[in-house]
């Protein structure tokens, strides 16, 4: 067989961009032993790795450029954009069995629930908390409920029809997916969604001893999306309440946090660690020394890190929104507390409630990274992908 993935944005395609999503996928179907190469668009870049195919956009909305790649399959990162609508046509055309990942949280559009819709596009534009927010709140709004409505939810509609297969990174992701397509499509349609969450390096498996210990992964200078003010406000408060925990801040933008780190006390400061940007390898350290793994984001399609602290044998803590699908799924599998409230003493009541799970020894690390390997590790995904494609054509 061979199987590839799609982008149709141009990403780099270094060790980055197969160290997750699309790429890393690629690298699974690999692992199985199936000839994969990722697709892109735009020109060669000198950290491109040897299999990926770079090509001009225009390629990729045409049947014929598909089938002279004579692949079996095709999961096309596409996000159901009506901007990448041809390009779905053009692989459907080509006969090519055609998978159509959706990276959100499943609230495409004002008609699944015009309420939880508006409160997402509340958090995603950030109003109340960053400058501009309501104005963008406003925008967001006046475009779902007209544009929206009469033209987006029209070619989205007609991108995934060309899925043989539409796959949801959440269970919750999932639900509001094939409520969208029985509206739009019928129950058939709506038949054809099913969840695929992205995968995780086989790296991140548990490995060592944990201790008391808080770890924390994100882009710190985002502030509408990653909230460093809501971690640091937390942070500062469970060193307050909790004389033992250690904290591991992890990811780009922690310059951002200095100021905060050096207003510490001495002792709380000594228990918080800025690290920066970190290699993967070096994190499954910082995960497998873990117990809990935080997440202060306002939205998140998936959570990667959590995905990641996950296998590693972390619990997890989030807020709790519809706009945080994937820590749902995560909660009603027994291995996250939400916070009930959304504000610091929520989710430092959260921290709290999980550290003390550990204490008592409700909390098994071996346990938690054996299931959650098994979901997300890339070679899982991938076969999870090959048996979604057999399925739906033995089906036929």
């Amino acid at each position: 067989m061979r199987w590839y993935t799609c982008t149709p944005v141009a990403f780099g395609g270094g060790a980055d961009f197969f160290a997750r999503d699309s790429g890393l996928l690629c690298r699974g179907v690999q692992a199985l032993g199936i000839d994969s190469r990722a697709v892109m668009p735009g020109g060669r870049q000198t950290e491109d790795e040897g299999d990926l195919i770079r090509t001009d956009f225009e390629n990729l909305e045409l049947a014929e450029w598909w089938k002279s790649l004579n692949p079996d399959g095709v999961v096309l990162y596409a996000w159901g954009s009506p901007k990448f609508r041809k390009v779905a046509e053009a692989i459907h055309k080509a006969g090519i069995f055609l998978v159509l990942n959706q990276d959100n949280g499943g609230l495409v559009s004002p008609m699944l629930d015009p309420i939880a819709w508006a409160c997402e596009q509340r958090t995603l534009a950030g109003a109340g908390r960053i400058a501009g927010g309501w104005v963008r709140l406003v925008k967001l709004l006046a475009k779902g409920f007209t544009k929206g409505l009469l033209w987006d939810d029209f070619f989205r509609i007609r991108h995934l029809r060309q899925g043989d297969v539409i796959t949801c990174v959440t269970p919750v992701a999932a639900g509001h997916y094939r409520r969208y397509c029985r509206i739009y499509g019928g129950s058939a349609l709506a038949e054809r969604v099913q969840v695929l969450p992205h995968p995780v390096h086989l790296q991140f498996r548990m490995q060592g001893t944990k201790r008391r210990q808080v770890v924390a992964v994100g882009r710190w200078d985002d502030r509408c999306q990653k909230r460093p003010g809501r971690l640091m406000e937390v942070i500062g408060m469970l060193l307050q309440r909790d004389p033992e925990v250690v904290v591991e801040i992890v990811g780009g933008g922690v310059e951002y946090l200095q100021s905060w780190h050096g207003s510490l006390t001495g002792g709380q400061r000594a228990r918080v660690r800025l690290r920066g940007r970190m290699l993967p390898q070096d994190m499954v350290e910082i995960y497998c020394a873990s117990q809990v793994s935080y997440c202060p984001s306002a939205y998140e399609s998936f959570h990667i890190a959590s995905g990641e602290a996950l296998c590693c044998g972390c619990s997890v803590v989030s807020a709790r929104s519809v706009s945080l699908a994937a820590f749902q799924w995560f909660a009603d599998d027994g291995v996250a507390t939400l916070a009930v409230k959304d504000d610091a003493e929520g989710h430092v009541q959260a921290l709290e409630k999980e550290l003390e799970y550990w204490q008592r020894g409700q909390r098994n690390a071996e346990q938690i990274s054996r299931d959650w390997c098994d979901r997300l590790h890339a070679d899982r995904v991938a076969a999870r992908v090959i048996e979604l494609a057999t399925g739906a054509i033995i089906s036929a």
